[in-house]
């Protein structure tokens, strides 16, 4: 998917010249945390968040330092806060490093932006034009989609286990030597022995995300390399007990 088939559209803005209270009624009323900022001609020259309104001088939140470190501060960061602190236009106050992306960028192109960035939103641009905006709640929605629950899939389980097994083969992370998988009436049940437990985690939901799959059971046993200690999950003995009822 790309930027195009998620983004938000058109676009909630606000102008560099509007006052500040204008985008803290935007943010409140609804309810988000940030709105790109445009000029005249709509084009994007910033965007304006809640961090942005943290440090205000209304609020008496704005920065103080010592002495000493303002000093080493400079007076052009001081500067810069101040107009943080005290700017009544939104682009006094607005973030200017805007990072961006165009309509046909690639959903895990945006997610790798936005985790290096730590950012929440990545305003979408045609040339200079504003155009959408891609939020993670854009993203929640996109995978909501995937999630969505379909009609079940008739699969054999024959099939289903040809699946899981090939899932083992070809994950690095995964034993494929040493885990087998049972399928019946599409239950799997994944038997043998792992040597990490966080294996056992990633090998049921490698199962559960095969097709057909209606549950999965745990019957592997964990071993612990140094002492040869083992451990049963709890799927496995409460097989083992209901045999001796």
């Amino acid at each position: 998917m790309k930027a195009r088939d998620v983004m938000t559209q058109p676009v909630i803005s606000v102008d560099a010249d509007a006052p500040i209270s204008l985008a803290i009624r935007l943010l409140l009323q609804k309810r988000i945390s940030g709105v790109p900022v445009v000029d005249a001609t709509g084009n994007l020259v910033g965007v304006v968040t809640e961090g942005d309104f943290l440090r205000r001088a209304e609020s008496g939140t704005q920065h103080t330092q010592p002495r000493w470190l303002e000093f080493l501060m400079g007076p052009g960061l001081l500067a810069d806060q101040y107009v943080k602190a005290h700017g009544r236009k939104v682009g006094e106050v607005m973030t200017r490093d805007v990072k961006t992306v165009d309509e046909a960028t690639q959903l895990e192109d945006i997610v790798a932006l936005m985790e290096r960035n730590n950012i929440k939103r990545v305003p979408v641009l045609r040339g200079k034009k504003l155009v959408g905006i891609v939020t993670r709640a854009n993203l929640l929605r996109a995978l909501a989609s995937y999630l969505h629950p379909g009609a079940p899939a008739s699969t054999s389980d024959t099939a289903i286990r040809e699946t899981v097994l090939g899932g083992l083969k070809s994950e690095k992370w995964a034993p494929s030597a040493t885990v087998d998988a049972i399928v019946r009436n599409g239950v799997v049940t994944l038997t043998g022995f792992v040597l990490d437990e966080r294996q056992r985690a990633a090998l049921k939901v490698l199962a559960e995300n095969v097709p057909g799959v209606k549950q999965v059971r745990d019957h592997m046993v964990w071993v612990e390399p140094i002492s040869g200690t083992t451990l049963e999950p709890d799927d496995l003995r409460a097989s083992k007990a209901s045999q001796h009822h």
